[in-house]
């Protein structure tokens, strides 16, 4: 057995935790409006944006692919959100059913935001942050839909999901 957590198994994660939230929106619209604050998002749909719209930022610079501008990238509704995490799924399972592709290939990055010891990173981290930075900010609006009053029972550790065993 490898005891290696897979890259698969960390895209299977990320789109337990995608489409639990999609549904929980489209279940609850109003909570997409409520106040957030988190990544200087002033709501949660700006998160969920935000989120998602990393993530397929994140795929398109490990693919080798042109990054599609923010300012390009539509603000909803969130079906159009979804969207991204779907394209990045996409993007990324081609990537991982290619056994010729070079994860461990670096590549530099132009952020002025990012400290010049993280500017260059192989594809297989940058993907890893992309995935992991998603789980991060669906724990942050757990809690918060949960402070606010509507709590989501969302289960997002990894321990509770079925991506692993």
């Amino acid at each position: 057995m490898n005891s290696a957590i897979s890259i698969q198994e960390l895209l299977d994660w990320s789109h337990e935790s995608a489409t639990f939230w999609k549904a929980h929106f489209d279940t609850n619209p109003a909570l997409l409006q409520l106040a957030c604050g988190i990544d200087d998002t002033p709501n949660v749909q700006e998160l969920v944006r935000h989120i998602w719209m990393a993530e397929l930022r994140w795929a398109q610079r490990v693919a080798g692919l042109p990054v599609v501008p923010r300012a390009d990238l539509p603000t909803g509704p969130l079906e159009a959100l979804f969207g991204f995490h779907q394209q990045a799924a996409q993007i990324v399972g081609t990537l991982v059913n290619d056994p010729a592709y070079k994860w461990d290939q670096t590549i530099t990055l132009e952020f002025d935001w990012l400290p010049p010891h993280a500017r260059t990173a192989s594809r297989r981290k940058m993907l890893a942050h992309g995935l992991l930075h998603s789980q991060r900010h669906w724990a942050q609006l757990a809690t918060l839909v949960r402070v606010a009053g509507f709590p989501s029972n969302f289960l997002g550790d990894l321990i509770f999901s079925q991506a692993l065993v």
